[in-house]
């Protein structure tokens, strides 16, 4: 990965929690936060998921063209029969992180509709874990979009990255109606 795309991981202080990374993009940041919260509230999944106005699940991290984190802890509805993140939970996150780095590629207020989703299981996580999404897009075309998802476990004791629980490709179709 080149220097420019690598996406810094926020510090934290005793006092205000995470903080943006220099690289983070206020006018990005703003967008996708606002892209989420009317997809998060039109779709019963991703309010079950992700919280919903009232108590929000996902905190945006850091944001860019193209590129976003966003950390969630992992709630008993994130969870499988073996207490461990539930496949379909990691699936889903890859499908709106996908959705989320195409909103920041361009700040275009819509993503098209999925094509093809593919999601590798690499590790797990459990009750009470928190987790960093990042969506990457690969490319935007005038029809196809490519991104790039990885779900990360969060260290507790020291807040960066862990390992990768799942790691998953996402191809929309773009292109507007004229």
């Amino acid at each position: 990965m080149a220097a420019q795309d690598q996406v810094q991981t926020p510090t934290r202080t005793e006092s205000s929690g995470p903080q943006l990374s220099a690289e983070s993009d206020a006018a990005t940041l703003a967008h996708i936060t606002d892209y989420h919260s009317t997809r998060r509230d039109s779709s019963p999944i991703y309010a079950f998921l992700l919280g919903d106005a009232a108590n929000p699940l996902v905190r945006f991290t850091s944001a860019r063209k193209g590129v976003f984190t966003a950390r969630l802890r992992l709630a008993p509805q994130h969870l499988n029969s073996s207490g461990s993140i539930h496949g379909g939970v990691s699936a889903t996150l890859v499908d709106w992180a996908g959705g989320l780095a195409i909103a920041a590629w361009d700040l275009r207020a819509s993503t098209g509709v999925s094509v093809d989703i593919s999601v590798s299981y690499l590790s797990g996580a459990r009750l009470g874990d928190e987790v960093e999404v990042e969506g990457r897009v690969e490319k935007v075309g005038g029809s196809l979009a490519f991104t790039e998802v990885r779900v990360f476990k969060v260290d507790a004791g020291t807040g960066s990255r862990g390992a990768v629980v799942a790691s998953g490709r996402h191809t929309k179709f773009v292109r507007e109606k004229k």
